[in-house]
């Protein structure tokens, strides 16, 4: 049998349309795109919630590959592995999930190698305990892990000195000047998720002004805010539909499966002015016209 993965959804991207229909009616025009699957994150974990996700996974077959938390909390408030592991622990089994996801660390801290060394022992105890619990515990990426700390990318630093699975985001790999299928690679064997975004450039024809930039630049000197550098294409990077950008997720996807991952989750942090599910329709289609129709 050829092996294959399953095409998910980040809940991220459709946040807002959870806020407006709900968890059950939104699970249900997921479905009916043909999702079923999905990663729960920015959504918070109470008793209604996860009852709720429970009914939409018992009507339609919507399976839960990963939730979301932190050791700490990112924002106040948030649940966390050191605050609330027994509550987290319960949701995941009451979804029949078996896998967390960290969607970021404390970068701040880990930008020096006492604070890399200090976020490794504590991120190892919680990945033994949950463990021992049955769970899995991943990274996801985001560009900064490609800023170097002694040396070498904090993501390098997490994989050598964790047990920590790793959640690998394409776009945000390209956007840290890595090439994806190359740290897909290199991450064999410790991927069970991978994050598909795509990356692209929009360039508005008004706002494409060098001048215009150059005078901007010494209109904030003259305020007292020092720049080295500002850019007429800042602003031109855009979060795309899969397959709507310049990655080659093809390839990326191919790495992904080869390298241990069963899970590949779209995740668009902005669709701008287009209705999310619409945005991933439109992933859904090209990604069938790629020949993934038999993962969804």
């Amino acid at each position: 049998m050829e092996k294959k993965g399953l095409i998910g959804i980040q809940l991220s991207t459709i946040r807002s349309v959870i806020e407006k229909n709900g968890i059950y009616e939104t699970m249900k025009r997921c479905h009916e795109l043909g999702y079923r699957c999905i990663e729960i994150s920015q959504i918070p974990m109470t008793p209604e919630n996860v009852a709720e996700f429970k009914r939409a996974q018992k009507d339609f077959g919507i399976k839960v590959a990963a939730i979301n938390t932190g050791i700490t909390p990112m924002r106040p408030g948030m649940a966390c592995l050191q605050n609330d592991y027994d509550k987290i622990l319960n949701d995941l089994h009451e979804l029949d999930c078996n896998m967390l996801r960290m969607g970021m660390g404390p970068i701040a801290q880990m930008a020096t190698k006492e604070g890399m060394i200090r976020f490794c022992e504590e991120t190892n105890q919680y990945v033994d305990k949950l463990k021992k619990d049955g769970i899995d515990y991943y990274y996801h990426n985001h560009s900064v892990e490609f800023q170097k700390v002694d040396g070498k990318y904090i993501l390098d630093h997490i994989k050598d000195s964790t047990n920590m699975g790793f959640e690998l985001d394409i776009h945000w790999i390209h956007a840290g000047g890595e090439d994806p299928i190359r740290i897909i690679n290199r991450y064999a064997g410790r991927i069970r998720l991978l994050h598909l975004k795509d990356y692209r450039i929009v360039v508005n024809g008004d706002d494409f002004d060098f001048g215009k930039s150059m005078q901007l630049g010494k209109k904030l000197k003259e305020l007292g805010i020092e720049v080295k550098m500002v850019s007429p294409m800042y602003g031109a990077i855009q979060f795309a539909e899969v397959g709507e950008g310049t990655l080659p997720i093809k390839e990326c996807i191919d790495a992904g499966l080869a390298g241990g991952s069963e899970y590949f989750l779209i995740e668009q942090d902005s669709t701008y002015d287009r209705d999310p599910l619409d945005s991933l329709k439109i992933s859904r289609d090209n990604l069938i016209n790629m020949g993934y129709g038999d993962w969804f």
